[in-house]
C-alpha cells in the first residue's frame, strides 16, 4: 500500500534515524492504521533516497515493536489488542514508578528542576483541553510523563520508555472517540506534579498506579464498545 502523500518534509539525506523519527510520529499520529502495510519501496521514492536507509529505518521501528515484519508479506503497523494495552500500561507503572524513586533520590534541585517542565506541559495542557485538540492533548500527556521520567536522568529508562510512549499514543490516537475523561486530565497530572513536587513517595506511587490504571479501563472499555456498535 503507497504511503500518505507529502508526510515527509526532510532536507539533505536523510539518515535511517531520522527516517525512524518522522515515520513514528506518523505512525501515532495516524497517518497509518493499525495493520497497514508500509511499502519500502514507496517511502525511498518520497524521500529521494536509496532502500537502504529506509529498510534501516523499518528495522528499527521492528525491534522497538511499532511495526511488525511478516516473512514474505512486508512490514506492517502494529495492531493492539486489549491485553496489549493492560501490558503497555502495566510496565508504564513499572518505568514511572522506578523514575520517581531515582527522581526524589537525586534530591531536590533535580526535582525542581523537572517539576518547572511539567508545570509548563500542564499550563499547555490546559490551554488543549479547552479547545478539545485531540492530537495536541495525545502528544502532551505523553510529553507529560516523558518529562517525569527523563527527569530521573537514566538513559536506559528514558530509551525504554520511548516506545512504550509511541504505543500509548498509537492506543489513545487510534479510537475515534475523545479522551472519556477529559474534564479531570490536567487535574490527575496536576496531582502527579504536587506529589513530586512535595517528596510525598508513597501517594506518589498510588497516584501513578490508578493513573495507568484509570487509563487501561477507559481504553479497554471504549474499545470493547467501539467494537460492539461496529
Amino acid at each position: 500500500m503507497a504511503a500518505p502523500e507529502g508526510i515527509f518534509m526532510l532536507e539533505g539525506r536523510p539518515t535511517a534515524q531520522l527516517i525512524a523519527d518522522q515515520l513514528r510520529e506518523q505512525i501515532v499520529q495516524g497517518a497509518f492504521r493499525p495493520g497497514e502495510q508500509i511499502n519500502e519501496s514507496v517511502l525511498a521514492g518520497q524521500l529521494h533516497t536509496s532502500r537502504g536507509p529506509v529498510r534501516e529505518a523499518l528495522q528499527r521501528l521492528c525491534q522497538e515493536g511499532i511495526l511488525v515484519s511478516h516473512r514474505n508479506r512486508g512490514v506492517f503497523v502494529l495492531e493492539l489488542s486489549t491485553d496489549d494495552v493492560r501490558e503497555i500500561y502495566a510496565v508504564r507503572e513499572a518505568v514511572e514508578s522506578t523514575a520517581a524513586d531515582a527522581l526524589l533520590d537525586a534530591g531536590q534541585e533535580q526535582v525542581e528542576h523537572t517539576c518547572q517542565a511539567l508545570t509548563a506541559i500542564i499550563g499547555d495542557m490546559a490551554k488543549q483541553v479547552a479547545v478539545s485538540d485531540w492530537q495536541a492533548i495525545a502528544r502532551l500527556d505523553m510529553e507529560f510523563h516523558n518529562a517525569f521520567v527523563a527527569g530521573a536522568g537514566n538513559t536506559r529508562l528514558i530509551r525504554i520508555y520511548q516506545t512504550l510512549a509511541a504505543e500509548s499514543r498509537m492506543c489513545i490516537l487510534n479510537l475515534a472517540v475523545a479522551y472519556p475523561r477529559i474534564d479531570v486530565l490536567v487535574e490527575e497530572h496536576q496531582n502527579i506534579l504536587d506529589l513530586l513536587e512535595t517528596s510525598n513517595r508513597e501517594e506518589l506511587h498510588k497516584a501513578l498506579k490508578r493513573h495507568m490504571e484509570t487509563a487501561v479501563e477507559d481504553l479497554t472499555v471504549t474499545r470493547e464498545e467501539a467494537n460492539s456498535t461496529s
